[in-house]
């Protein structure tokens, strides 16, 4: 049997060997290719796998079961998730990835997409479960060929990065994840980058950190290095390298909405539609700036799949997230890539003077705090969410409740949202002093603890 705590909100994901083993991979795959062949009506699909130890066994499996149920493959083996979405684009075909993003060693999963905007997400996903569940599969002969897109990959990259004539010193932290197939032979491209790797042995066991640049603690290595060599910038990537992590020149670590200023500041002035999309996690500092530049900011869900969906449903130049997945829509199609994402951030360093601390000096500076992990029930979480919501009605506080529940003031914000990816709630908060942010902390949660 298939344990169906496995299908998320964005994937399937799990423990490996527990939730997740070449048993459950098999089934995936008769699933994956019979729904395609049902479902989509196509005959063939792209698969690829991260780096994990899991990976190799898994990937073996899923292909079994996507050819025994008549589906066709094309193989990639070990690529990065954007490498991925770059096969499905090339392609014109569905696919499905194995990998477990940015969660611990032992962990893994599937990534996969339904249509041409982005990885399946949400009811996608619990239609998909349901189907495997009900074991009526198609039966065939599909065929499996090998491909390489490294060729390819390096091409997108060279015509959509447009480097400017200053030499850049940057450190890059590998994590010892997918980026480690790949990332020298991109940089490579552009002679005037000096970079220096760390962490860029292909190790699947994760030796130096998890690899995950959203956690400062996993920035430790990265920072010190930055400062040790006087660098530009520091850059760090996740397990399977569609998530961007940054640190500034002095050593300090900055959140994506930080590097999604930065990016708007250069991006807003050459664009036509001046939409730019955040999730529901995101700094106000971001909306200040975007509406100061003369955009139109655009709150939305938290997700992935919902991000990129939206940014190329809604013809966006630009999209980002807190966790640091962020897509640029103004080249050539979007990737959702932590590489390319970030040599956007070295062309810019490449064209000016400023440092990246410059480039925020002079943005408006809000207190706040980390995500908050409260632990409660998958059934309990939205009952939370709920009551909140109706605490906030009763209150007649301005709120939008696309993600849980973001509740804004003139001088900070709340957020509550029942995880997507865990049985906990989310909540974050904000204020331009630290006495209004613990004001508002302890007016929400508050109101939490009392449905806990």
């Amino acid at each position: 049997m298939i344990e169906q705590s496995i299908f998320k909100e964005y994937d399937i994901r799990g423990t490996y060997n527990k939730d997740i083993n070449e048993n459950v991979a098999y089934l995936i795959g008769r699933g994956y290719g019979s729904y395609l062949i049902e479902r989509l009506n196509a005959k063939s699909c792209v698969v690829g796998r991260d780096n994990r130890l899991s990976s190799l066994s898994l990937s073996n499996a899923l292909i079994k079961g996507i050819t025994d149920s008549g589906c066709h493959v094309i193989n990639y083996g070990q690529i990065t998730t954007p490498m991925h979405y770059l096969t499905r684009h090339i392609n014109d075909l569905y696919g499905i990835m194995v990998t477990a993003s940015h969660n611990p060693k032992d962990d893994n999963g599937f990534k996969f997409s339904f249509d041409k905007l982005a990885n399946a997400r949400g009811e996608m996903i619990y239609e998909f479960r349901d189907y495997i569940l009900s074991g009526k599969f198609t039966e065939g002969n599909g065929t499996v060929i090998k491909k390489d897109i490294k060729n390819a990959y390096l091409n997108y990259m060279k015509k959509n990065i447009q480097m400017g004539e200053k030499r850049v010193k940057a450190i890059i932290d590998l994590g010892n994840g997918a980026t480690t197939c790949i990332a020298k032979d991109v940089h490579d491209l552009f002679p005037n980058l000096d970079i220096t790797y760390i962490c860029s042995e292909n190790d699947g066991s994760f030796p130096n950190h998890h690899p995950d640049p959203a956690v400062p603690e996993n920035m430790e290595m990265l920072k010190q290095k930055v400062k040790e060599t006087s660098a530009d910038v520091g850059i760090a990537y996740d397990g399977d390298g569609d998530r961007i992590g940054i640190v500034l020149e002095n050593g300090e670590y900055v959140s994506a909405d930080q590097f999604m200023i930065i990016i708007a500041k250069y991006l807003l002035p050459e664009i036509t539609n001046k939409t730019i999309l955040y999730d529901v996690k995101c700094s106000k500092s971001l909306e200040d700036e975007i509406n100061r530049l003369g955009g139109t900011p655009y709150c939305y869900r938290t997700g992935t799949s919902y991000t990129e969906a939206k940014t190329k449903e809604l013809n966006l130049a630009f999209g980002g997230e807190f966790s640091g997945h962020v897509f640029f829509n103004d080249r050539d199609y979007a990737l959702g890539s932590g590489i390319y994402a970030g040599l956007r951030l070295l062309e810019i360093l490449s064209k000016t003077d400023q440092t990246l601390s410059e480039m925020l000096n002079d943005i408006t500076h809000y207190v706040s705090t980390p995500e908050i992990k409260v632990p409660t029930t998958n059934e309990k979480k939205f009952e939370i969410v709920k009551n909140v919501v109706n605490y906030v009605k009763e209150k007649n506080y301005n709120y939008n409740d696309i993600d849980g529940v973001r509740i804004s003031f003139d001088d900070g914000w709340a957020l509550v949202r029942a995880s997507n990816t865990g049985p906990n709630l989310t909540i974050r908060f904000e204020a331009k002093t630290s006495e209004y942010l613990e004001i508002l902390k302890k007016e929400f949660m508050d109101v939490v603890n009392k449905y806990l």
